[in-house]
C-alpha cells in the first residue's frame, strides 16, 4: 500500500518507544500545513498518519514529540523533539520513516 509509516525504537532500552505522539506535515506553496496526527502503538509503530489517503509528491516533516514520552520514563531527553525532513519523489511506493532514538541522539532513514 502506498502510505506513510514509521516506527520508534528506544536505543537505550533496546525497546519498541510506545506512546509517542507524531504529526505530519506537507509543504504546500511555501506553507507547512498539518495533515496527520497519531501515536504510536506498543510495538512502536504508527501506520496511519494519512488516514487511508494517498501521499502525493510532495516535502514533507515528521515531528516526533519526545519529551513527554521521556518525561512518562524519569528522563529528560537533549532533544524535546525530532523532526525529519524528507521528499516523496515517487506517490506509488510505501515510505516507511524508521527512527533509532536516545536520550541523547537520534538516527533515521528510508525503510521499506
Amino acid at each position: 500500500m502506498n502510505t506513510i509509516t514509521t516506527h520508534v525504537l528506544d536505543t537505550s532500552t533496546g525497546k519498541p518507544a510506545s506512546g509517542i505522539v507524531i504529526r505530519l506535515e506537507i509543504l504546500r506553496t511555501n506553507i507547512w500545513e498539518h495533515i496527520g496526527i497519531g501515536t504510536t502503538d506498543d510495538d512502536g509503530r504508527l501506520k496511519t498518519l494519512l488516514d487511508g489517503k494517498a501521499p502525493e509528491k510532495a516535502e514533507y516533516r515528521i515531528h516526533f514529540e519526545t519529551d513527554p514520552y521521556f518525561a512518562a520514563q524519569g528522563k529528560t531527553g537533549f532533544f524535546p523533539e525530532v523532526i525529519i525532513h524528507f521528499r516523496i519523489e515517487n506517490p506509488a511506493q510505501h515510505h516507511h520513516v524508521p527512527l533509532l532514538l536516545s536520550p541523547y541522539g537520534f538516527s533515521t532513514y528510508r525503510g521499506s
